[in-house]
């Protein structure tokens, strides 16, 4: 049987780190904040940001939540964004989404200024990461290598295996894990025999968004399957991974929930931090050093 990788006890060992941090920059006279812009009142959206109210305040790092109308105009949101752009007391800013329908979310995550873009969505975090160069990594990709080191599963050399090409988890994923020397095939909608490629997989993410798209059959025996989905199924949250199926042929694996989920908001405080102590021209810091960037991959 596959050997639990616990999200959950990473990201209370990752929060611990950050809030040791934050009590440090504090005495520097720099106090971490993170800003939220919520638009509307999707019931979804205000539940994530009421988790990342309370994870900011269990660290240290103070939050503020600007909530704005369901029918603001593109204009005003950017406008929105400015204000917090140009507010120094904020060293954190994310967007919540989705938007609203009318609303255009490319203009917005452009107008992001890239050095708080703690979700590490602007284009030119986008652009670096893809280039090896310093820049806040995304969430979620970012606790999963995270996840994988401090559980001690090797990665250089490894075949890895990528399930989902979104821009959020599928993509940056693969781009970290080659950054951290592993051999990376991504996988999408459109690949003819998918079970044939996942297969070959020691390391196999998958981020696609549809309940137990992955079985046992799918899966090499040895592997560490790592799975980002999140999906309700009569009434309990599955993965993207037969967890049952594939548990007993895998190494390691992380259920849900519990797996990668705390990691994304662990790696949210930690890239809210890291951001102060760049804005605050004290440069990198915590677990990791410029590799936490992703600066200096060969």
């Amino acid at each position: 049987m596959a050997a639990i990788l616990d999200g959950k006890a990473v990201a209370e060992e990752i929060s611990r780190e950050v809030a040791a941090e934050v009590q440090r920059l504090k005495k520097t006279g720099v106090a971490p904040c993170l800003a939220v812009l919520l638009v509307g009142d999707n019931p979804a959206s205000q539940t994530y940001v009421r988790n990342k109210e309370a994870a900011c305040q269990k660290v240290g790092i103070a939050s503020r939540v600007v909530r704005l109308p369901a029918d603001i105009t593109q204009e005003e949101l950017l406008r929105a964004v400015e204000e917090l752009n140009e507010d120094e007391g904020v060293h954190g800013l994310l967007v919540q989404l989705p938007l609203p329908p009318h609303l255009d979310p490319r203009p917005v995550m452009a107008a992001l200024r890239p050095e708080k873009d703690v979700d590490g969505f602007h284009p030119l975090n986008m652009g670096r990461l893809q280039a090896g160069e310093e820049c806040l990594w995304p969430c979620t990709p970012h606790g999963i290598v995270q996840l994988l080191r401090r559980s001690r599963i090797p990665l250089a050399g490894r075949h890895a295996v990528v399930v989902g090409r979104s821009n959020i988890v599928g993509k940056p994923m693969a781009l970290l894990l080659l950054q951290e020397d592993a051999t990376v095939t991504v996988c999408h909608s459109r690949t003819p025999d998918l079970a044939a490629l996942t297969r070959q997989a020691e390391l196999l993410v998958v981020a696609v968004g549809r309940p137990r798209t992955i079985t046992g059959e799918m899966v090499r025996e040895g592997a560490v399957v790592v799975d980002v989905g999140i999906n309700r199924v009569d009434g309990r949250l599955v993965g993207d991974v037969d967890f049952e199926s594939v548990a007993p042929r895998a190494a390691a694996i992380t259920p849900v929930p519990g797996g990668v989920g705390p990691m994304t908001v662990a790696m949210l405080l930690f890239n809210t931090v890291q951001a102060a102590r760049r804005l605050a021209g004290q440069g990198l810091g915590l677990e990791g050093g410029a590799r936490a960037y992703g600066a200096g991959a060969g």
